[in-house]
């Protein structure tokens, strides 16, 4: 009677089988840190792998998909994805800009009043001219 080797053939499939994934997710990324586009045929070629055997794995599959979507939609974005900005920083920067300018356009708009009440007071030399700190450099030129 012959010796049963099946345990043997079945964990060198198992480590064969964690081989090729381990290239698969290594190619990946690989491929998402250097900023290169990440599709399934890069990926094939980079690991050494059938296109079809990535197609299989679903977890690999989703995630060469969402990469490379993602590659589509910023094309000029060498960025990998792990240092791309996060919704909630970006979300923060938005805010800090939003109220960097409502402070602009308050002191915008204080400048704007200030400069017409200035000019007004040019203007009219019958109204008698009350001291404005802030414009004591504006001086009439005589007419």
């Amino acid at each position: 009677m012959r010796a049963d080797n099946s345990g043997h053939i079945i964990d060198a499939a198992r480590r064969r089988s964690a081989y090729t994934r381990s290239k698969a997710v290594l190619a990946v990324r690989t491929l998402d840190a250097a900023g290169e586009p990440v599709t399934f045929e890069t990926v094939a070629r980079k690991a050494g792998v059938s296109r079809s055997w990535l197609y299989a794995q679903a977890d690999l599959r989703t995630e060469i998909e969402q990469l490379r979507d993602a590659h589509r939609r910023a094309p000029a974005s060498p960025v990998p994805a792990r240092q791309r900005a996060s919704d909630a920083s970006l979300l923060r920067r938005l805010e800090a800009a939003n109220a960097r300018i409502r402070r602009l356009t308050e002191d915008n708009q204080q400048l704007r009043d200030q400069l017409a009440r200035a000019l007004g007071d040019e203007r009219s030399p019958s109204t008698a001219r009350s001291p404005n700190p802030h414009f004591e450099s504006v001086t009439t030129k005589p007419r």
